[in-house]
C-alpha cells in the first residue's frame, strides 16, 4: 500500500542512503570547477559561467538542484547581504526561504552579470540533466568516487559541514528546507554525535 505523498516527504532519510564529500573533496571539486570556468574565453566562458554559478549555489546553499535552477537573479539575490531566496519544493504549498551564502558567491554572480548583462534573469535556468552531466564530467577529473558526483551529494555535504561547525539543528533544518526536524537529525547520527542530547540542549524535545 502506497503512503500519501506528504507522508513520504516527511519520512526521515536513511543514514544508509546518504553520501557526502569530505572537506578535502569539496575543495578539490570546487577548484576543478573553477579552473574549468577560468580557462574558458568568449562565448564558451559565458556558457561555462552558468554551470559554475549553479555549482556554487548548490554547494553553498545546500538546496535541492531543482530549487537552485528556479533562482531568479533579478529578485532572489540580495547582493549586498549575500542572501538567496529559494523556493522550498516538495511541499503541498511551496514557499520561499532565505539562505545566507559566502559573499564570494554573490560576487561571482554580480561579476558574471556585469560581463554579460543580457543573461540577467536566465542565468540559473539550466536543464537539470545538463548540469548532472557536467558535474560528473568535471568531477571525474578529481579522483572523487563516481557515486558521489551527484547534485544531491552537495546538499548532504553542506549539511555535514554545518553539523561539524555546531550549527543549531533548527537552523540547519531552515537552511535545507526540511519539513521535519527528524530528517535533519539524521546528519547528526552520521557524524557520530548524540542527536537526542543536542535536540534537548536546544529545547527541541
Amino acid at each position: 500500500m502506497l503512503l500519501p505523498a506528504r507522508t513520504l516527504i516527511d519520512l526521515p532519510v536513511s543514514t544508509e542512503t546518504i553520501k557526502y564529500l569530505s572537506e578535502e573533496e569539496l575543495n578539490r571539486l570546487t577548484g576543478s570547477f573553477q579552473a574549468w570556468f577560468d580557462q574558458a574565453q568568449g562565448k564558451t566562458r559565458r556558457i561555462r559561467g552558468r554551470y559554475w554559478l549553479v555549482f556554487l549555489m548548490a554547494r553553498y546553499t545546500g538546496a535541492r538542484i531543482s530549487e537552485v535552477l528556479k533562482i531568479d537573479d533579478t529578485v532572489d539575490i540580495d547582493f549586498r547581504g549575500s542572501r538567496i531566496q529559494l523556493w522550498t519544493l516538495k511541499r503541498k504549498k511551496p514557499f520561499k526561504r532565505t539562505v545566507a551564502v559566502p559573499p564570494t558567491v554573490t560576487t561571482e554572480v554580480a561579476t558574471y552579470l556585469a560581463e554579460w548583462p543580457n543573461m540577467r534573469g536566465v542565468v540559473f535556468g539550466l536543464a537539470r540533466q545538463n548540469f548532472f552531466t557536467k558535474l560528473k564530467t568535471i568531477g571525474s577529473q578529481t579522483g572523487i568516487s563516481k557515486n558521489k558526483l551527484h547534485p544531491h551529494v552537495l546538499r548532504h555535504s553542506r549539511a555535514m559541514e554545518m553539523v561539524s561547525a555546531n550549527v543549531p539543528l533548527n537552523v540547519i533544518q531552515q537552511v535545507l528546507g526540511h519539513s521535519s526536524i527528524l530528517n535533519t537529525a539524521v546528519y547528526l547520527q552520521i557524524s557520530g554525535r548524540d542527536a537526542g542530547q543536542i535536540m534537548r540542549d536546544r529545547g527541541l524535545i
